[in-house]
């Protein structure tokens, strides 16, 4: 995303942070790549930022709260800041995701997962986003969310499309998105291994209509 962003404003200055040197080499004038630890005081200059975006860090937030003060300290009085957030849940609308089946149980394992280390997987259903931004003192808040399918069961063209790739992104590192958390439930490698089976078996059905919520909260900081 972030070289996307870089390629379509030309003229404005994209920082892009993770806590691993993993980024490309070759990349816009405009855009560059730093490591940062969000979970800590942020390093940058107070005021600097117009424009803060922040996506898929539930999991590995111990303190929404302090989190969000630190997007405020950051962001320029009349700036934005802007989160993406999935909800953990996996299910569907007429009922083919049972709770007791493999997609159904994703949700619950990294809930329960996430509080062994002192983390939260259940930003989206305790609307951490709104409150945290209330909290630290954004205004002019506003949320949207959508249903993001896993599989190419919508019969909308738009959501089949959305939904094949979210298939893709879960078959290809299905191993990567459950390890960590099973083994911190103290499964063993033949739980886990039967786990990864059923789950793949479910999405490449077609039969069962899977999908996770996402919300999308935006605020701004008040003028000085």
């Amino acid at each position: 995303m972030p070289l996307d962003f870089a390629d379509e404003h030309p003229n404005v200055e994209v920082i892009s942070t993770d806590i691993s040197p993993i980024q490309p080499a070759w990349v816009s004038p405009n855009l560059k790549f730093e490591i940062e630890y969000c979970t800590q005081e942020w390093t940058f200059a107070p005021k600097s930022a117009d424009y803060v975006h922040l996506r898929w860090l539930a999991g590995s937030i111990p303190d929404w709260y302090q989190f969000f003060r630190e997007a405020y300290k950051t962001c320029k009085p009349g700036g934005w800041v802007e989160s993406f957030e999935p909800s953990a849940i996996i299910t569907s609308d007429n009922d083919t995701v049972k709770e007791t089946s493999a997609l159904g149980q994703l949700g619950k394992l990294f809930i329960e997962g996430a509080k062994k280390f002192g983390m939260s997987f259940s930003v989206y259903e305790e609307e951490l986003q709104r409150k945290a931004m209330e909290a630290a003192g954004f205004i002019d808040i506003q949320q949207y969310e959508y249903k993001a399918p896993l599989g190419d069961w919508p019969k909308d063209p738009e959501m089949e499309e959305l939904g094949e790739f979210g298939r893709y992104v879960f078959l290809s590192d299905t191993e990567g998105l459950v390890l960590f958390v099973a083994n911190t439930m103290c499964w063993s490698e033949a739980e886990i291994h039967v786990y990864i089976a059923h789950a793949r078996r479910e999405i490449n059905s077609g039969k069962h209509h899977a999908y996770f919520k996402q919300r999308v909260v935006w605020g701004r900081k008040p003028e000085e």
